[in-house]
């Protein structure tokens, strides 16, 4: 007996849209906005450029989206190891595959791997290794546990980290002395990303990176095993389309509540992925799945956005070659007689055209049917 596969186009385009804006709009806007400085602009910048510290943007969603939409396909891919087919040997080993590619791929995203020089080597700093964590919990907690043990299960994860941060780091939310970044420091040491070397061959701790990522892992998995529950409403055949995305709605502005009332006690706080954020985050991801479901496989609506599945479908594919390939020598290349009648947007015209070569190779492969599958 073989399950018939499913697809949800909505999790494809909105996947798509994620990282659309993340790599083809997001370097266009921040190359505008470093050539336009006028005030008139600054709403645009604020909602591009990460918080400081407590507060949420729109530029703050696109990871969070990102591990969320890789839950949320959980249902459909592992079904059948709930439904018919034992997990063995052969689910375990797809695992840790995935788990392993992610996080060598990460490397060379953010781990500084093409350097090949150890002590730039960073081993745990990126989102596709954030996933790798938050998407092996949840694919076995969801496959062994069945539903009421993956709520509890996730249950267990977010409370272990308030609790951690309760009674270990005394709710210390210094960016620099909280319980997140001591663990991040003694743990990852010099290999911490962040880390600042002399020419001495001495090192020392950048005092402006805030991020962490070992104690925060706890909330990856709960950011991931939210859009896992997502995807089991939308995989509900037993409930009306329409109703399924009122559910999913209704789950994400309970989450919005709820991860503001918690803010007021532990704010939101992305750089250590605090539990607040995770709640708060999570609801805004549910609304957006939410709507997009109901407008492209509830309503049919999906003329003018089934390109977005270039980047939907081949979504660690577009990721990696946007992030660790410069076009821009190609660009320049071909484009470097404008420079003298563009002026300052001279690099405005060499980022469009950055992303237009991303655009064209990720829908080259889409038309071709290449994925990158992990």
């Amino acid at each position: 007996m073989e399950a018939r596969k499913e697809r949800l186009s909505s999790l494809d385009i909105l996947r798509g849209l994620d990282l659309f804006l993340l790599l083809v709009a997001g370097p266009v806007i921040h190359t505008f906005l470093r050539i336009n400085s006028s005030p008139v602009w600054d709403g645009v910048r604020h909602q591009v450029s990460h918080v400081s510290w407590e507060g949420f943007v729109l530029w703050d969603i696109i990871m969070p989206l990102f591990m969320f939409m890789s839950g949320a396909t959980i249902p459909f891919s592992m079904a059948r190891y709930r439904e018919w087919e034992k997990p063995g040997k052969a689910f375990l080993l797809k695992l840790l595959k995935r788990f392993c590619l992610l996080f060598f791929l990460g490397w060379i995203v953010q781990g500084n791997l093409l350097h090949f020089d150890f002590k730039l080597f960073h081993p745990f700093a990126n989102t596709l290794q954030a996933i790798a964590v938050g998407y092996v919990f949840a694919a076995l907690a969801f496959v062994y546990l069945g539903k009421r043990g993956s709520w509890i299960f996730g249950f267990i994860c977010f409370a272990a980290y308030i609790v951690v941060f309760m009674v270990v780091g005394k709710m210390n939310l210094d960016p620099q002395s909280n319980v997140a970044m001591l663990v991040d420091k003694a743990v990852l040491g010099c290999h911490r990303d962040g880390v600042i070397w002399n020419p001495d061959g001495t090192w020392a701790w950048n005092e402006g990176y805030q991020y962490t990522w070992i104690l925060s892992s706890l909330n990856f998995i709960v950011t991931v095993m939210l859009g896992c529950y997502a995807g089991t409403v939308l995989k509900d055949n037993s409930k009306a389309k329409f109703m399924r995305a009122i559910l999913l709605a209704l789950e994400g502005v309970s989450l919005i509540i709820f991860g503001m009332a918690l803010g007021s006690w532990f704010p939101v706080i992305k750089k250590i992925w605090s539990s607040s954020m995770t709640l708060y985050s999570g609801g805004i991801c549910s609304l957006a799945l939410a709507a997009v479901y109901l407008v492209v496989d509830v309503w049919g609506k999906s003329k003018g956005l089934n390109w977005l599945k270039y980047f939907g479908m081949n979504s660690i594919a577009a990721y990696c070659i946007g992030e660790v390939i410069n076009f821009s020598s190609v660009s320049k290349s071909l484009l470097f007689g404008l420079e003298k009648y563009t002026g300052d947007y001279y690099s405005l015209v060499i980022t469009v055209a950055n992303v237009t070569i991303l655009f064209l190779i990720m829908r080259l492969m889409y038309k071709r049917g290449i994925f990158l599958k992990a």
